[in-house]
């Protein structure tokens, strides 16, 4: 019996990905185990082992295929013995699978058919409609049954949601339905005429369309490069942060100067191939900060504080069109020979989007560090559901005011601490910046 391999969910929000590339071909014999293509998801590219042993039947889905649903069939297995030849090839992963005819469940919006009484003769002759069927075709006026994302692509697109069938459950409109609308279901095109509109609100009333107007910007005045899988789900995830999680900032200054002479005596100490950088130390620092300051550590749910026993640090690395934030886990067990390893690897292959989802994800604190580009004071926006991101600026030599009361030069830096208000209040988001100072100021307390 031939098995359908489908497209994996490769991590938990997971919705669609891009076959890369495919490492067989029809006609080869695979075993459990052994490599079969490579999928792009919005962060990374994560090569896909078979589960199941035979040959190759037939690739349902070409290289380079985007925006191939999680569960389509991508490919057919033939088992031993089977003429893989004649083998006949699912609906492919762009076709919609229609279900067989069924009556309809009872619901709160498609009540159950009652029986044919004489006070309701049915019409002789007239085919009664079924509850999916009306629920799929509403009247004027009526509400829309659709999906929140659905609605939001309809009013990015100009898509009058009232002409279309929805697929989904009791005729709910989803977002392949929309995805595949047939020209004609615009409410308006994007015309010298009939310019696109700007500042309409989405159906959520939250997020507004983000065009271009025409009557502005002569479309033929600029490229318009369609958005990457990275770029489209860094601008949700912000936008959401930005909206929803109310945040607010502490910002300190930190002498440098003993942690940059404690890093070069450690640097000059080291075997050969250990190099600690600076973040490597903030890094630290941060993790036992974490642990000192334990309610800070902490991540915010509708059930309650989720309170973390360990400091997961995520670090922001930026990649072509966007960024990722792989973590450093338990980083506060670490030495700085440790952390330095395992970022340098982790940054290398976050750029290569070769990171696996559960090395970029699950962090419970997160750092920023731009200050190797001369920035010296700046903000962050919250990765949830972690409840601070501390922002790095460069160091700079300033003249101080030492203990003394004497004038003197020191390097300063200046950091960031952005907090999600519904777990930490601003007493709490000082005391760890405190703890973090500390650290940073006397770095031998580091090895305490």
């Amino acid at each position: 019996m031939p098995i359908n391999i489908t497209m994996p969910a490769l991590s938990p929000t997971m919705e669609e990905g891009t076959l890369a590339k495919w490492l067989v071909k029809e006609g080869d014999e695979v075993s459990s185990g052994d490599l079969i293509a490579e999928i792009e998801t919005d962060k990374a590219t994560m090569e896909v082992e078979a589960v199941d042993e035979g040959v190759i039947a037939k690739l349902l889905v070409e290289e380079g295929t985007e925006g191939v649903a999680v569960n389509a069939v991508i490919a057919v297995l033939a088992e031993d013995g089977e003429d893989a030849s004649a083998l006949e090839a699912p609906a492919s992963a762009g076709e919609t699978a229609k279900p067989a005819a069924a009556a309809p469940e009872p619901t709160l919006e498609t009540p159950a058919p009652k029986p044919e009484t004489s006070a309701s003769p049915a019409k002789a002759g007239a085919a009664p409609e079924t509850p999916q069927k009306l629920a799929s075709t509403p009247m004027p006026g009526a509400r829309i049954k659709a999906s929140p994302l659905a609605k939001r692509i309809a009013a990015l697109k100009g898509i009058d949601l009232s002409a279309l069938t929805g697929s989904g459950p009791h005729g709910r409109i989803v977002k392949k339905d929309v995805e595949n609308a047939k020209p004609g279901t615009a409410v308006a095109t994007r015309t010298a005429a009939s310019p696109s509109k700007v500042g309409t609100a989405s159906p959520d009333g939250l997020i507004l369309p983000q065009l271009l107007d025409d009557r502005v910007y002569d479309p033929e005045s600029y490229e318009l490069v369609p958005l990457d899988g990275v770029r489209r789900v860094v601008a949700r995830r912000l936008t959401e942060s930005f909206m929803q999680v109310p945040h607010f900032p502490l910002t300190v200054d930190l002498r440098l100067d003993k942690l940059l002479a404690a890093r070069k005596g450690i640097n000059a100490a080291a075997r050969e191939g250990i190099k600690i950088s600076v973040n490597d130390m903030l890094i630290k620092a941060s993790a036992l900060s974490l642990m000192d300051e334990p309610d800070c550590n902490a991540s915010y749910t509708d059930d309650g504080i989720a309170y973390h026993n360990g400091a997961h640090i995520s670090v922001a690395v930026a990649i072509d069109g966007g960024l990722i934030t792989p973590v450093v886990r338990n980083a506060h067990l670490k030495g700085l020979a440790e952390i330095s390893a395992e970022m340098k690897d982790l940054a290398a292959r976050a750029r290569e989007r070769k990171l696996k989802p559960q090395e970029y994800m699950g962090g419970t604190f997160s750092l920023s560090n731009l200050g190797m580009f001369g920035i010296s004071n700046f903000g962050s926006i919250i990765n949830p559901p972690e409840g601070m991101i501390m922002s790095v600026g460069a160091g700079a030599k300033q003249p101080v005011v030492g203990e003394n009361d004497q004038l003197e030069v020191a390097t300063v830096m200046s950091v960031t601490l952005t907090c999600d208000h519904r777990v930490i209040g601003g007493a709490e988001g000082a005391k760890w910046l405190q703890a973090f100072k500390r650290y940073v100021e006397q770095p031998e307390a580091m090895l305490l």
